[in-house]
């Protein structure tokens, strides 16, 4: 988004070098370009580093917050471009000379830096731009943006979201690929490049600006997910969990001083969350929860296990659901904010997973664990409601997830059917390969359009439920066909971990699992369809 008045996108200006100053000057108005995360720029200087450099003027502290420090960072100094190519720009984004949007610019005393010349971007400041254009449109409650996220009329994504989706695929590129069979290999977890997400706001990306999150949309969100799975799948569901399972609850049941408590510090990737709902025993039945709490003067103490907790290891707190009157059934299970590490809480083996393997999966353990009565999430008795709606946010994360994991298995198929070679051409020309690459297409691109339907929906407050559960299945049970097709298409090849194709075949399979069931999702969907067929 550009400020119409100060401001201009000039992508048309690519320059070998650029400096970045405290104060830039446009028509004897002088604007101050400080703070500045460092590690921000540092990863704009590594996009173009060949004679980027950063002038003594710059002035860079790094307690800045996420959106303010991208839209700065993504401000360069360009040659001065024409008045039809600024009016071209400001046509681009849709908004007349005369919008103000927030200014997190203000103007300043002293004399500029950039010589008189307009204040825009190239391709060195991608990151910074893309999320600078991002969070300076209106906020995601504003009608602007509600309209163009209207589901029946949207035929292309607003340019907001492919900036989005270029930078977070550059990221997950150089970030991710590079290392992803190495971490699904050692099963370790990948904390530098989750550091690094938290910093450019992808842990947090539908958290307000208030408390320390990007403010942006769940389709924003959707897209990222995707293109940070497509990248490495077991980043991308620690991006899934603390986003959708850890802070979406608590943004919509906490009280305003949890959400400060539990929401900001879990916004940069200093620390993540977990959610921690299934139980040994109860499997696909979440309301037969057999942890436990009771009230106990001013403290809750909790008993029971949690299982398949993901993050759990590295988690910083959890949210857990656990029973406080088994007499009211599902309608007596509370949600409880608990500390980790703290005392009667245990964490069990790291399971040995098929897939996945990066991040950490194991179970909680209770043994009278204490907490302050204040830890409750929302009302006693409101945990499965709070449950039962994080999982339908969650779906869509996890369609993503499947997104991610299908896109990368059809580009392995596209790379090595275009490279190998057989009766003197490459198999990209059998017939054979082509019925099997378009099957896999289709399956991507009709589940991506779900997905994105039901973010949608959610942004737009329009019910969505049918919708996540129809993605969630879609693009789960085409990311397990479509990395099947591509070990098909690899051969031999695609069968040995020397290629990719069988560890996006091992991470696709979760997908029909976790967060609910292919089968629960099929049972929601025909639930749905008969409310609304009986009015």
């Amino acid at each position: 988004m550009c400020l119409s008045h100060y401001f201009c996108l000039t992508p048309h200006f690519p320059l070998p070098a650029f400096s970045l100053h405290s104060q830039c000057c446009f028509k004897g108005k002088h604007f101050n370009v400080a703070p500045l995360w460092r590690k921000v720029l540092v990863y704009i200087l590594h996009l173009q580093p060949q004679g980027c450099y950063l002038t003594e003027q710059c002035t860079i502290t790094p307690n800045s917050h996420f959106p303010f420090a991208l839209k700065v960072a993504g401000l360069i100094a360009t040659p001065s471009p024409s008045s039809s190519e600024c009016e071209s720009a400001g046509r681009v984004f849709g908004r007349e000379r005369n919008a103000r949007p927030r200014q997190r610019l203000r103007p300043g005393p002293g004399s500029g830096a950039a010589g008189g010349r307009r204040v825009g971007y190239t391709k060195a400041g991608r990151m910074g731009s893309l999320l600078w254009r991002v969070v300076g449109a209106p906020t995601t409650k504003s009608k602007y943006l509600r309209q163009l996220h209207t589901v029946y009329q949207m035929v292309e994504l607003p340019e907001t979201h492919q900036l989005l989706r270029d930078t977070c695929r550059g990221f997950a590129e150089k970030e991710l690929v590079p290392i992803a069979a190495q971490l699904d290999k050692e099963h370790k977890f990948p904390a530098e490049q989750v550091k690094k997400m938290g910093e450019l706001g992808l842990l947090a990306m539908d958290v307000p600006e208030k408390y320390g999150g990007a403010g942006l949309d769940y389709l924003a969100y959707a897209i990222a997910l995707e293109e940070i799975s497509r990248g490495c799948a077991s980043t991308g569901v620690i991006m899934s969990v603390n986003n959708s399972l850890y802070l979406g609850p608590i943004l919509k049941f906490g009280s305003e001083e949890q959400k400060h408590k539990w929401v900001t510090p879990f916004t940069d990737g200093t620390k993540i969350g977990c959610f921690a709902l299934s139980e040994p025993g109860n499997g696909s039945d979440a309301s037969a929860a057999s942890t436990t709490a009771r009230l106990d003067g001013d403290s809750w103490i909790l008993n029971g296990t949690k299982a398949w907790i993901t993050n759990s290891w590295e988690a910083s707190a959890a949210i857990v659901f656990a029973t406080t009157d088994k007499s009211l059934k599902h309608k007596g299970i509370s949600a409880f904010l608990v500390p980790m590490p703290t005392p009667g809480l245990s964490s069990g083996k790291k399971e040995d997973k098929l897939g996945i393997r990066a991040s950490s999966t194991a179970n909680l353990i209770f043994e009278d664990c204490r907490l302050p009565r204040d830890n409750i999430l929302g009302e006693p008795g409101l945990g499965f409601k709070i449950a039962m709606q994080t999982l339908d946010a969650g779906r869509i994360g996890i369609a993503s997830q499947a997104l991610g994991i299908a896109s990368a298995a059809l580009d392995c198929a596209m790379d090595y059917a275009e490279k190998r070679m057989a009766f003197g051409s490459p198999i990209s020309k059998l017939q054979a390969i082509q019925f099997k690459l378009a099957d896999m297409g289709l399956a991507l691109e009709s589940s991506r359009l779900l997905t994105w339907r039901a973010a949608m929906l959610k942004d737009n407050g329009k019910p969505y439920i049918k919708e996540a559960a129809m993605a969630k299945l879609a693009a789960s049970e085409s990311a397990t066909s479509i990395a099947h097709k591509a070990m098909q298409i690899l051969g031999g090849m695609g069968y040995v971990t020397d290629m990719a194709a069988e560890r996006h075949y091992r991470d696709a399979r979760i997908t029909e699992i976790y967060e609910g069931t292919s089968e629960i999702q099929r049972l929601v969907i025909a639930s749905q369809l008969l409310k609304a067929y009986k009015g």
